[in-house]
């Protein structure tokens, strides 16, 4: 069973063999080098993808070159300008390979019209986004609610292997805090 599949699997939508060998149909396998972008502002984006392998980022630039991490991805997850597919609008945000990539890429539009033709695809994409929306939730309480130190240990308990894979200074972004900050929080912890 593939990656995509167990994923599927993991929520409460039975689909038919025809409803998955739909689903599983749209996807093509695509690789994406190191720093590599998969989606970026100021274009019309199509497609969205599920990570089979690597890391990406997906991040916003200030208008004078800042950027702010907003989501770490990895394998098991779905990977894409969500705003952008959703409203047909130009994109805002840009999501950049951080490691080589293996990804499976789908056309959005490809996947509205299994809405129609699939009522249990447009369920477990329901369920796929309400639980995107709570990550996202929990991760702005995360940094309302807590310090520094607490939000540094629920991304390592969260993405246990990312240290070592990325540069500090992408996970001091994505934790909302400065390299140097982090580099204080590591110090205190050896």
């Amino acid at each position: 069973m593939t990656a995509l599949q167990k994923f599927i699997k993991q929520f409460p939508v039975v689909l038919s063999d025809e409803a998955l060998a739909a689903l599983l149909g749209i996807f093509r396998p695509a690789s994406l080098e190191q720093y590599t972008y998969f989606a970026m502002e100021g274009r019309i984006e199509t497609s969205f993808g599920f990570v089979e392998s690597g890391v990406l980022r997906a991040f916003y630039r200030t208008t004078r070159g800042k950027e702010y991490n907003r989501a770490l991805l990895e394998p098991g997850e779905f990977v894409g300008a969500y705003s952008a597919l959703i409203s047909g609008q130009v994109n805002h945000i840009n999501i950049q390979a951080l490691t080589p990539c293996n990804i499976l890429v789908a056309d959005y539009r490809q996947l509205t019209v299994l809405f129609d033709q699939y009522q249990a695809i447009e369920r477990l994409v329901r369920h796929i986004s309400e639980s995107y929306y709570l990550f996202l939730e929990n991760k702005e309480l995360q940094i309302i609610l807590h310090t520094v130190e607490e939000r540094y240990e629920f991304f390592k308990q969260a993405h246990p292997t990312l240290e070592n894979l990325i540069p500090q200074y992408h996970i001091a972004s994505y934790l909302g805090i400065t390299p140097t900050q982090l580099s204080r929080i590591r110090a205190k912890k050896l």
